[in-house]
């Protein structure tokens, strides 16, 4: 289903336009926006592009944010705190990098790059981003960047403007090109409280129980779908008596040992960084659409994929352990559509590698 509709003009339509949406008022619920708000809010400019919106572009919970035409090496990560992004950039750029033609980021190196989206944010909206599934699986790390912002990844209520991003590849150098889809945008209306929380456990006890990252392996096209052969990226981690040792530095993929599960007027968060379970980090990739791993999408049984990496000191996992925890939000209605009822990879997923390699 096409939810947005075609314009022969960029979708350039001022804030303004927006206003018989009523979307800042306190009486009206609060949360997070579904998909059908979300067309209406492109379809109306306060999220906008100068090329036209995919079909595919919008989720039951979010935007698919793609790359621009520019990106720039630079020499450290930044927030841009008062000035704009490109205002900092001569602090810190490098080199320009033109991602027509594609252009190979490069891994242990920072960039900052373009996005064909920009907001224009009525009052009572904020926004939130996150890097996508596929993204944080083959260990790239990226944070959404606003003019004058503060924080990575949150956009304040009010915001007019570009966004960027910010990419830094820690494992395998990644290529990608203009329309590239990274990361992934939600929109919230008020301030609606957390549901609730649910700890994820890992699964230790299969004959096959993760998979850690090659060092030095070959480039990863980031559009070319089961394009590559696994065992060039990864090494297959072995049932050893419900533990695994994690070593410092290393990138590992796990699975939950729970079924996560995500209520069709919910969706959720993993948190990247939770000091209490552990020294290491969990989920570059932290937003679960609502239906994943739902009876009403036909996908009972789905498992939460975990990415993994350890921190100064080796870690020794053990069966069950908590590694992370999902926060529920509410969202303000039920989605038209609900998480992988149009395709997905990784619905009904258990242990699973991102959907750039071939099938283990």
């Amino acid at each position: 289903m096409n939810l947005i509709k075609k314009r022969d003009k960029p979708f350039m339509t001022p804030v303004s336009a927006v206003a018989d949406l009523s979307l800042a008022p306190d009486t009206l619920p609060q949360g997070i926006l579904p998909m059908q708000r979300l067309a209406e809010l492109v379809a109306t400019g306060v999220v906008s592009s100068d090329t036209p919106f995919d079909d595919d572009q919008i989720q039951p919970a979010s935007i698919d944010l793609r790359l621009g035409a520019r990106a720039w090496r630079v020499r450290a990560s930044y927030l841009p705190r008062g000035r704009t992004v490109t205002e900092r950039l001569p602090d810190v750029v490098m080199h320009e990098m033109d991602l027509s033609k594609g252009a190979v980021f490069e891994s242990g190196c920072v960039y900052i790059a373009e996005l064909q989206e920009r907001l224009d944010l009525p009052r009572g909206v904020t926004a939130r981003a996150n890097p996508k599934s596929s993204t944080g699986r083959v260990d790239v790390f990226v944070r959404l960047l606003s003019d004058r912002g503060a924080l990575f990844d949150d956009v304040v209520e009010g915001y007019s403007g570009p966004i960027y991003v910010e990419i830094a590849p820690q494992t395998f150098s990644v290529l990608a090109r203009t329309g590239t889809r990274l990361n992934q945008l939600r929109l919230k209306r008020g301030h609606s409280p957390k549901l609730y929380t649910f700890d994820c456990g890992v699964d230790l006890t299969g004959e096959l129980v993760g998979f850690r990252a090659r060092r030095h392996a070959g480039i990863i096209d980031l559009d070319h779908i089961e394009g590559h052969d696994p065992r060039k990226y990864w090494e297959p981690l072995y049932q050893n008596a419900g533990q695994l040792l994690l070593d410092p530095g290393e990138f590992y993929i796990l699975a939950s040992k729970g079924n996560v599960e995500i209520p069709v007027l919910e969706a959720a968060e993993m948190l990247p960084i939770d000091p209490s379970v552990g020294e290491f980090r969990v989920h570059y990739a932290g937003f679960f659409d609502p239906g994943f791993g739902t009876k009403e999408a036909d996908a009972l049984g789905s498992k939460g994929v975990l990415e993994v990496r350890c921190h100064e000191t080796p870690f020794l996992l053990e069966d069950g352990q908590t590694v992370a925890r999902l926060v529920y939000e509410p969202l303000t209605e039920r989605p038209i559509k609900l998480y992988g009822e149009t395709g997905s990879t990784y619905q009904r997923q258990g242990l699973k590698l991102s959907k750039h390699f071939k099938p283990w």
